[in-house]
């Protein structure tokens, strides 16, 4: 059987995720349904669904060994670039879908298989390194400010925890749309990263010098009540992500009081990462890159994403 080189979870391990990772030889993707399709991967980008993949989470020995890695750009089978939209209809799934690396191989790899309907072209102006950090982190972003934050009714957006890939996309699209825009983030040289991108940089918890009309929160108890007093009358706080704190306390009258809408939301449609595409060439924004890491160092690449100094995506070139 033909076999390619593949970055994949072959045990868990929640302590320890790194361990949980094996770099090795997988067999090629095998499309298990004729309007499907195999991607020549040039180029992807880490999450953190990927550890916490490693950690068990979302994943059953069942499944293991997967090949992890949910973004990636790459070259089509008639030779287009493209980029993977990472959203496959799952009917086995309770979410009737899943992400590439849940139920199907994942992105790390030489080689991925997709539906052909999951390919977007990309546009002229963007690399497929540029391109491969969007269809998870940065389609995330621009859906919560977009279809779920309404964003254009609004005049300020707050932006919790900036730094890891959803909330610094956040920053960076709000910002090229014209808004003002205030982030937080614990870590100093990381506000300095921040107001670079054109935001206002302040610490956890800051009193801001006015209400915003959209939230993007993916911190979630560290930060929430924080968000809840940030937020202008009929303002809307989306969430998609809880790193630090699943079950805040909510101040009810507030909510009700400032008509406030709580949100969630998760990834996006082709149509949006469609929109996403054409908004970063057409307004030349990109990716906030974090580093460059060849794909036969991909265990490095973990290594920086597990440690927590990252500062946008982590990217596989998988070309070196």
């Amino acid at each position: 059987m033909p076999t390619m080189r593949a970055a994949f979870a072959s045990r868990f391990d929640d302590a320890d995720p790194l361990a949980a990772l094996t770099v090795g030889e997988r067999p090629e993707p095998t499309p298990p349904a004729d309007d499907w399709v195999t991607v020549e991967v040039r180029a992807s980008s880490l999450n953190h669904h990927d550890l916490w993949s490693l950690r068990g989470v979302g994943l059953t020995e069942a499944q293991l060994p997967m090949i992890l890695g949910c973004d990636a750009a790459g070259v089509d089978p008639e030779g287009n670039e493209v980029v993977v939209y990472p959203v496959v209809a799952t009917p086995g799934d309770p979410r009737g879908s899943s992400i590439l690396s849940e139920h199907f191989p994942g992105t790390f790899a030489e080689r991925v298989a997709v539906p052909r309907a999951n390919l977007v072209p990309l546009p002229e102006g963007l690399t497929l390194t540029d391109a491969a950090c969007l269809p998870t982190a940065w389609l995330t972003a621009w859906r919560m400010l977009t279809t779920k934050g309404r964003v254009d009714d609004a005049d300020a957006v707050l932006v919790q925890g900036a730094g890891g890939g959803v909330a610094t996309a956040a920053v960076a699209l709000a910002v090229a749309m014209g808004k003002r825009v205030y982030a937080t983030s614990r870590d100093a040289g990381k506000r300095e990263r921040i107001a670079a991108l054109g935001a206002t940089a302040v610490e956890p918890g800051a009193r801001l010098p006015e209400r915003v009309g959209v939230v993007i929160e993916t911190v979630g108890a560290a930060t929430f009540d924080h968000s809840l007093k940030s937020a202008a009358p009929m303002a809307r706080i989306v969430v998609s992500g809880a790193t630090a704190g699943h079950e805040p306390k909510i101040n009810l009258r507030r909510i009700f009081a400032m008509q406030l809408e709580i949100l969630g939301t998760s990834m996006g449609t082709p149509g949006e990462l469609y929109e996403l595409l054409a908004f970063c060439a057409d307004r030349q924004v990109r990716p906030v890159v974090d580093s460059v890491v060849p794909f036969s160092k991909v265990e490095e690449a973990f290594a920086r994403l597990h440690g927590g100094e990252v500062f946008g995506k982590v990217v596989l070139d998988h070309t070196a």
